[in-house]
């Protein structure tokens, strides 16, 4: 969505580099080319004029003047500036103290405010709550179908007591502001403690809308009002966002389409202009593609800072602890890293949402942005369609995949041989990278990177060479009992005593330390 915004931006700081101090004339040529690039972004005029002069004040202030590094300080005016006009600070949704929580949504039509109310009906779940929804949208054909089938998708219930209509030309019969109103009161009958209500849209603001989403708001009173806007519609998001502030009186901001490649200055118009927050974003297509937002993270990502903090919260929700804990004392014990290993890392990353998305939230991704967009999601199907193709002694031991071997698993996988011999290739790489860090040599080609070991631990001309795991499936076994076993003799061959010798501490006589006098309590 802020692609070309981020570019323009990235463009200008570079210019400020290396400058030991900043003219005025400096200042003024940064701020001409921020404002063109907001321009450009269609963010409104008057927002544009404001936040271009608080930065040039700023900048010819002395924070920048007595800075170090003036070019870094002007990147932190306009990251701290952006931070302030997209609300300043994270909102989120306010309970009530008496349960359900109820949420109204409004918006145009086109918004995607049914779609919406599925992702943040899902969220709401996986918050720990138990959400109902209501179709009170009885005017778009087959709305309330829609909601139903959201509802199914993200496995909460659906209060649809009207059908509404199936097609534009059937006449609405049905009364918005009773079902909503009996929404309400099923939400409270069976216990859900939110209550999130679909209300229709028009293709533009009208009177009609307005009154009847007035009416729906007099009825339920709702704990909040989500404004849902389209983050595509352009100037127009202003005079929507002023209209429907001035009929329902909304509380917080969703905005949809992030994932779009429209310029997207509606985000940072609306929460400006109102002084309404916004509180949700939607970034794709599924009921997954939905997060809170963060304005100092969405700031960042605008400037090429990166969010690594959403991507760890991701990685958090997703990932499995009990495969971390597992590949970590793998790691600790130094055992070889295997192709069911690099399988089950594959299927954690996937598990987290788009590589594409994810790699995107990096600091400095917009100089790769080209190769990012070249990115074929399908190939980590395809390097997985290949490991399902091994034996599970071919994952374990894939020296053994010669040539015929080779064959077999290209077929079976759909590929061909050239990809089964990459794959194969980098894992080798994979492999000694990772036995190297085991070992404590750190990342090979990263100079000063040390594994858990401190430091690399160079084995002399007589250390003993680890024995290589054989290809045949039994000898191998026998190699492996064989290496417990003399594991476990060596433990048990091991001299008791303290850490310090082979003393205990039934033969420690503190007198022959010489301690001061009466120190000698203390270690007993």
């Amino acid at each position: 969505m802020f692609n070309s915004l981020s570019d323009r931006l990235t463009a200008t700081f570079k210019n400020l580099r290396g400058k030991g101090r900043l003219t005025e004339a400096d200042v003024d040529a940064t701020v001409r080319e921020i404002r063109r690039a907001l321009l450009d972004a269609d963010v409104a005029v008057p927002v544009v004029r404001e936040f271009t002069g608080k930065i040039r004040e700023r900048a010819l202030g002395a924070e920048v003047n007595a800075a170090l590094n003036p070019g870094q300080q002007i990147v932190k005016i306009v990251n701290e500036e952006l931070v302030a006009i997209l609300g300043g600070e994270t909102r989120r949704i306010r309970l009530a103290k008496n349960p359900p929580t109820v949420i109204m949504l409004a918006g145009l039509q086109g918004a995607g405010k049914t779609t919406l109310a599925g992702k943040l009906s899902k969220w709401l779940k996986g918050q720990g709550h138990s959400p109902l929804l209501v179709a009170a949208d009885l005017q778009r054909p087959n709305a309330v179908r829609q909601l139903q089938v959201n509802g199914e998708r993200a496995g909460v219930p659906v209060f649809a007591p009207h059908p509404g209509v199936s097609s534009e030309f059937e006449a609405a019969t049905g009364d918005p502001v009773a079902v909503a109103r009996a929404g309400v009161a099923e939400a409270r009958a069976k216990l859900h403690d939110v209550v999130i209500v679909d209300t229709a849209g028009r293709l533009g603001v009208d009177a009609e809308l307005m009154r009847q989403a007035a009416d729906i708001r007099a009825a339920i009173v709702p704990d909040e009002v989500l404004f849902v806007i389209d983050a595509m519609i352009g100037q127009d998001a202003v005079t929507t966002a002023h209209a429907f502030d001035a009929g329902v009186n909304f509380t917080g901001v969703v905005l949809t389409k992030l994932d779009g490649d429209a310029r997207g200055g509606a985000a940072l118009s609306v929460a400006s202009v109102t002084g309404k927050p916004v509180m949700f974003a939607s970034t794709g297509e599924g009921l997954d593609d939905f997060e809170l937002f963060h304005p100092d993270r969405m700031a960042g990502r605008i400037l090429d800072m990166g969010d690594v903090l959403t991507l760890i919260e991701q990685a958090e929700k997703n990932w499995d602890k009990d495969e971390a804990a597992r590949m970590a004392q793998k790691f600790a014990d130094q055992e070889d890293f295997t192709l069911d290993d690099f399988l089950s890392q594959m299927q954690q990353i996937r598990n987290m949402g788009s590589m594409k998305k994810m790699l995107m939230m990096m600091p400095g991704a917009a100089s790769m942005r080209q190769q990012l967009e070249n990115f074929d999601e399908r190939e980590i199907d395809r390097v997985e369609a290949i490991v399902r193709s091994m034996t599970p002694h071919e994952r374990v031991a894939p020296k053994i995949i010669n040539g015929s071997r080779r064959a077999r698993i290209a077929r079976g996988s759909g590929v061909q041989v050239s990809e089964v011999n990459g794959l194969l290739e980098r894992f080798g790489q994979a492999q000694k990278m990772m036995k190297k860090m085991a070992q404590g040599g750190g990342i090979p080609g990263m100079p000063g990177m040390t594994g858990p070991g401190g430091g690399a631990r160079k084995a002399g001309k007589n250390a003993p060479k680890k024995k290589a795991r054989s290809g045949n499936p039994a000898k191998a076994a026998q190699q492996l009992r064989e290496a417990e076993e003399k594991r476990a003799n060596t433990s048990r061959s091991l001299p008791t005593g303290s850490a310090f010798g082979q003393q205990g501490a039934e033969g420690f006589d503190p007198s022959s330390l010489n301690l001061p006098k009466g120190f000698d309590k203390f270690l007993k």
